[in-house]
């Protein structure tokens, strides 16, 4: 089945753990744990997703660089999202799913719309 949601004025959390449930294959009745599910989810409008409280000056994105020891990179939300407003709700759901064999095969299944 796919799923089509629309990110307006939607909080990033509850979106992204939405999703999700959809890609785990939670919303159908014949929900296996062991599988990926069938699932697809498609958001759009991701330009106009919200966060609450401060985390837009405050959430920080930690990245370590390869080779090297100590290098640690920090990007605030702000920052990232002006970038690229996708990959703030793709970490998030990736960070929200399971961490096993399955989870490349449903993030393979969320298709973010660029703005």
């Amino acid at each position: 089945m796919e799923y089509i949601l629309d990110a307006k004025n939607k909080k990033l959390g509850r979106l992204a753990s939405e999703i999700a449930v959809i890609l785990q294959g939670k919303k159908n009745p014949d929900y296996e744990p062991r599988l990926p599910g069938k699932d697809r989810v498609i958001v759009k409008n991701i330009k106009d997703i919200e966060v609450s409280g401060k985390k837009e000056r405050q959430k920080v994105y930690y990245q370590q660089t390869k080779g090297y020891l100590g290098h640690l990179k920090k990007k605030t939300y702000r920052e990232v999202f002006a970038k690229d407003p996708t990959k703030v709700l793709f970490m998030a759901v990736l960070r929200m799913l399971p961490k096993n064999r399955l989870q490349v095969g449903r993030m393979k299944r969320l298709i973010i719309e660029k703005p």
